[in-house]
């Protein structure tokens, strides 16, 4: 059993080694949501396009900028308001961001036109890309370090949920208002879980690792209090002692120059570039998946309603897949690691794209087309949430301190949706110009890329503190061996 004298010393022993309280699942439930509300607003938008392209019949470059609007703003979200998180604290932005979501929905909605619904698409983008950074700052300076990982991937499932139920929503839609305006509601129906996202989060306390950082020793008591469920008076001494060692180390806010230094420069590749790779895979298939879909499955002359339903049933059926490789992500990523998990996902992503590209040279009556067609839709789908597209949403939260974290990880997911507005704005060029089997080609080569890039820089952070994992803090504010040591005895007992 552990001496008081050895708890007390210890802060970030005391927060990685407690017991999940309601505290806990309340950051985690509110977090998963945002990130459900990303997942689907950001699918939305896909759902919608056949009946948007149909009532507007935009050039290819037009049909990119509808589709991706929404990732343009994403990338303006995730890069600034994810440093204004370390700089002014998480939760006015945390809170804020959701607030955004409703308002913009609400709008993209009633859009009367292209250029309304861009506009309207890219605010609204803004506060999704936001929840990136802010999301897995909080739900990583809560969670103990043994289960961090699957705690982040537990949130992040909730992307995949909310992009099918946007599917499913979109086609309960099209069945009630069978016509094509049916995209207006499509697009508004993300308002109504994001102004509740909004209201709940104003229930939540800040961080408390950015609240010792930056002086508001009162807060960050009180929160730890509850997290550790120890008294108020033991958990002021471990505090009061923290602050003593910022101040002999003269912490400073980190500049965003900062992941670009010799010490950080690794990991910032780690964290953005796969990132970046990936999502040019993923949202430029992701967002066109209905249309594609649509275009290889269904004979020209199909009724507008029939053709979109019939290309919403099968994403829907294929998006099944994206629940099903998080789940296994959450059984796998504590076990053989993020790096691993990723490195897998990606040659999974490209064997997928690689089987559906090959289905176009069968006929549509040919048995071997649906089963080419769906099977890579199907393997491309599991094996990137089992892999990349949870891991790389991971890997910025832990590779980095407290003061940098947002930062980092609202570069990386910016610098991931750059690549996502690659994928959207230039695919619907890409199968117009070259057709269906050389655009997934292309497509693979980048998952390929983003398999050699985690290779070569490969860094794995399963099961150690997040000071640990920070060359900048190490030695200064724990022992790391007394930490791995004092929770394997934790786990025996």
């Amino acid at each position: 059993m552990e001496t008081q004298a050895n708890t007390d010393e210890n802060l970030e022993r005391t927060i990685d080694l407690s017991a999940l309280t309601a505290l806990h699942w309340r950051i985690w439930l509110y977090s998963s949501m945002g990130i459900f509300i990303e997942g689907f607003n950001l699918f939305s938008i896909s759902v919608a396009l056949p009946l948007i392209l149909q009532q507007y019949q935009p050039s290819p470059m037009m049909q990119g900028l509808v589709g991706g609007s929404v990732i343009i703003g994403t990338v303006f979200g995730a890069a600034f308001i994810g440093r204004l998180g370390d700089i002014w604290g998480r939760k006015k932005f945390y809170v804020m961001n959701a607030l955004i979501v409703t308002v913009f929905s609400i709008l993209a909605g009633f859009s009367w036109n292209l250029h309304a619904l861009i506009l309207f698409q890219f605010f609204l983008g803004v506060g999704i890309g936001a929840d990136y950074p802010l999301c897995a700052s909080y739900v990583s300076e809560f969670m103990p370090s043994r289960i961090r990982g699957r705690m982040i991937i537990g949130a992040f499932s909730f992307q995949a949920i909310g992009m099918l139920t946007a599917a499913v929503v979109g086609l309960i839609i099209l069945k009630i208002c069978p016509n094509i305006n049916a995209w207006h509601f499509m697009l508004a129906a993300g308002s109504l879980p994001a102004f509740i996202i909004f209201i709940l989060r104003t229930t939540v306390p800040e961080s408390p690792r950015w609240c010792i950082e930056n002086g508001f020793k009162k807060k960050a008591i009180k929160t730890i209090s509850k997290l550790s469920e120890k008294s108020k008076k033991k958990v002021a001494k471990m505090v009061k002692k923290e602050e003593k060692k910022i101040r002999k180390t003269k912490k400073k806010a980190m500049p965003m120059s900062a992941l670009f230094s010799k010490e950080y420069l690794r990991r910032t590749i780690l964290a953005s570039i796969p990132w970046f790779f990936m999502d040019i895979a993923t949202y430029g298939i992701g967002i066109f998946t209905p249309t594609i879909i649509a275009t290889i499955i269904t004979e020209k002359g199909h009724d507008l309603i029939k053709h979109d339903i019939v290309s919403l049933e099968g994403a829907a059926i294929i998006d099944i897949f994206l629940v099903i490789g998080l789940l296994i992500n959450i059984l796998l990523v504590e076990r053989i690691g993020r790096i691993r998990l990723q490195c897998i996902g990606f040659i999974g992503m490209t064997a997928g794209l690689i089987i559906l590209s090959v289905s176009v040279y069968f006929p549509h009556t040919h048995v071997l087309y649906l089963v080419f067609l769906f099977s890579g839709f199907i393997i491309y789908n599991f094996l990137m949430n089992m892999g990349p597209n949870a891991t790389t949403f991971i890997l910025p939260a832990e590779l980095f301190p407290t003061k940098l974290r947002a930062t980092a990880h609202g570069f990386s997911a910016a610098f991931a949706k750059l690549g996502a507005v690659v994928g959207i704005l230039f695919l619907p060029i890409l199968i117009d110009k070259l057709g269906i089997f050389y655009s997934m080609l292309i497509i693979a080569c980048f998952t390929f890329l983003g398999f050699l890039i985690t290779v070569i820089f490969k860094f794995e952070t399963m099961g150690k503190s997040l000071e640990e994992l920070s060359h900048f803090e190490a030695g200064q504010t724990m022992s790391f061996r007394q930490v791995r040591k004092g929770q394997d005895e934790n786990e025996n007992k």
